[in-house]
């Protein structure tokens, strides 16, 4: 069996949970994988057949998107030729981690596909959502990346197509500790934005992972980390509470350890903030912006009791088995954008 498997890398939550599932589809026959997007800032832990600069977002100085710079560096001509050109006639299965270059070859070639990640779980209208919904953010979930099939992965259960968190076997399988340090990863900020904050904070060691730092080194009570999965794994795994954006699967890992956690969302990201209403929903802290008072936040949280919050692993067999085992089949009718995995 042939398996495409099409990641969307901006971030590095995709590619993250792609490693993790690596040595489950190998399992199951040869896989190509496809890699389309130009700011996650880890290793490809596997070969890439197809890469391309697809479609990124890029930040601004201190929290939000750059709207400019992200939409500068779409080239919707060559979107088309490249999805165009993707072999996938050549595969049984394609897999889609919310990729739009794949999404369009899929509807141009007639051919079907899963989408298995976060966003699917979006599909659904019980997913949680913010208080104020944001019609352009609700059609660039629902539409980005559409699929002929749908298997969501969320904190929870919302619908009868969405599955537990994909965890890493680091973490799943990490000493779980509290050796009283804050861990940090905020990837829209820049140290200018939050350094003085965090040192009027001289009793709290902080752990602050950014994209800037190339080696570890240490100021006052923060100690500068460069992004490297090991060390982030050790000192998740080892933290008293982490403070990081809105993502999914940094707070789902941080969740399947019990650890205290911070989320705020990034300005004018839909998706965090959706994120952010279901960790609100759980009892997780969540601060809509940064202000003057920030260090009091973080006090206050700190000494807080670390609210009693549990979420599953993702049986990632059983997962994987359940979608070879529906995977639409050839000679059925081609049909975009199915809610549920039947």
């Amino acid at each position: 069996m042939k398996i495409f498997y099409a990641i969307q890398a901006t971030g590095n939550g995709h590619l993250s949970r792609a490693a993790e599932l690596h040595p489950y589809l190998t399992n199951l026959g040869e896989v190509d994988y496809f890699v389309s997007g130009n700011n996650s800032t880890i290793d490809f832990p596997f070969p890439v057949k197809y890469r391309s600069k697809g479609v990124s977002l890029y930040y601004s100085k201190c929290g939000g998107i750059d709207h400019m710079d992200t939409l500068k560096k779409i080239k919707p001509l060559s979107i088309f030729k490249e999805a165009m050109d993707l072999p996938l006639k050549n595969y049984d299965i394609i897999i889609n981690d919310f990729e739009c270059i794949t999404s369009l070859a899929c509807s141009i070639q007639k051919i079907h596909s899963v989408q298995l990640g976060h966003q699917a779980s979006f599909k659904s209208g019980n997913t949680p959502r913010p208080a104020k919904r944001n019609h352009v953010g609700e059609l660039i979930l629902k539409n980005y990346s559409k699929s002929s099939k749908y298997m969501g992965l969320h904190f929870r259960a919302y619908d009868d197509f969405i599955f537990p968190p994909i965890i890493k076997k680091e973490i799943r399988c990490a000493k779980n500790v509290d050796q009283k340090h804050i861990t940090v990863y905020l990837p829209a900020f820049q140290k200018v934005c939050l350094q003085e904050t965090f040192e009027k904070l001289p009793d709290i060691e902080f752990h602050w992972y950014l994209s800037s730092v190339k080696d570890i080194y240490k100021e006052k009570n923060i100690t500068y980390f460069p992004i490297y999965q090991k060390l982030f794994n050790e000192s998740l795994s080892s933290c008293h509470g982490l403070i990081t954006g809105g993502g999914f699967e940094t707070p789902a890992e941080a969740l399947f350890l019990r650890k205290k956690l911070m989320s705020i969302p990034i300005k004018n990201h839909y998706e965090q903030q959706c994120n952010a209403a279901a960790l609100a929903k759980l009892g997780v802290c969540i601060l809509d912006a940064i202000d003057e008072h920030f260090s009091d936040h973080i006090s206050e949280w700190y000494q807080k009791p670390t609210a009693d919050i549990s979420i599953e692993a993702n049986n990632i067999q059983e997962t994987l088995q359940f979608l070879v085992d529906n995977y639409p089949r050839k000679k059925d009718i081609f049909l975009e954008d199915q809610l549920l995995f039947i």
